[in-house]
């Protein structure tokens, strides 16, 4: 297995909140960031300049000398942005949790996938170390490679099929995606009638924290486990004039009480 991530560049394809966190992660790790590409110049130029790279927005002017290729962009241009790309003898790999590894097959030879699954925004650092990195590669000297660069960042590397690396994807819009929105609605109910939602964030804390020491089943609490029907009832009538958020608990409320 390789082991000097030193000698093996990376050129990055995507300058958003994943490519970003996982560039200064690498940089950060001595692992060579030679190029960034992003098809908007201020973003590619802004990401660049806090590596210390070169960048295009032109992808007739990407390094083809580097060893990696890391396509951290869009699942929707995704393929469009390969497309675009020439081809070259480097390993190419894309970041989406949802796409499958040979959407490069017909494009290059090596490929893989290399998905860090979190949650990034370019604003908030994020330790990698205990991030689970999920890999996946054509052959299997490219797939030591992926794990090696890896193993630099982060203690929880696994090898993944894509219909494995998808199930957790799916999962994790459940236990990320849809978990912050309900963060969301809640400070909306709370800031339309004047009051402060920051107030809710000792709950929250202690809510994600409970599930380290107990199954999220049994760490369930609230009206809807206690099937307390005169509660949901009045919550139901508060939300008279917010018939989506009416219809979204009734639908969780049951799928709660079973």
């Amino acid at each position: 297995m390789p082991t000097d991530t030193s000698s093996y560049p990376v050129v990055f394809v995507g300058s958003g909140n994943l490519a970003t966190c996982l560039a200064v992660a690498m940089r950060d790790k001595k692992i060579p960031i030679i190029q960034i590409f992003s098809r908007k110049a201020t973003s590619a130029k802004a990401l660049a300049s806090r590596i210390g790279c070169a960048w295009t927005n032109d992808p007739d002017k990407i390094r083809t000398d580097a060893a990696l290729y890391i396509f951290a962009v869009r699942d929707d241009v995704l393929v469009e942005t390969i497309g675009k790309i020439p081809p070259n003898g480097g390993l190419w790999v894309h970041t989406a949790g949802s796409m499958p590894m040979d959407i490069f097959g017909d494009t290059v030879n090596r490929y893989g996938v290399f998905y860090p699954m979190q949650t990034f925004s370019k604003a908030r650092p994020v330790s990698f170390h205990s991030i689970p990195i999920f890999i996946e590669a054509s052959s299997a000297s490219d797939g030591l490679l992926l794990q090696s660069i890896a193993a630099c960042l982060s203690r929880e590397v696994h090898f993944l099929s894509s219909e494995q690396r998808q199930q957790f994807h799916l999962a994790a819009v459940f236990a990320s995606s849809f978990t912050n929105r309900m963060y969301a609605i809640a400070c909306h109910l709370l800031e339309r009638k004047g009051l402060d939602g920051r107030l809710l964030l000792p709950l929250i804390d202690e809510t994600a924290a409970k599930v380290h020491d107990l199954p999220a089943v049994k760490a369930q609490t609230g009206p809807a486990v206690r099937h307390d029907v005169a509660v949901m009832k009045k919550h139901l009538d508060m939300l008279d004039h917010e018939t989506d958020l009416k219809e979204l608990y009734r639908l969780i409320s049951r799928n709660i009480h079973g």
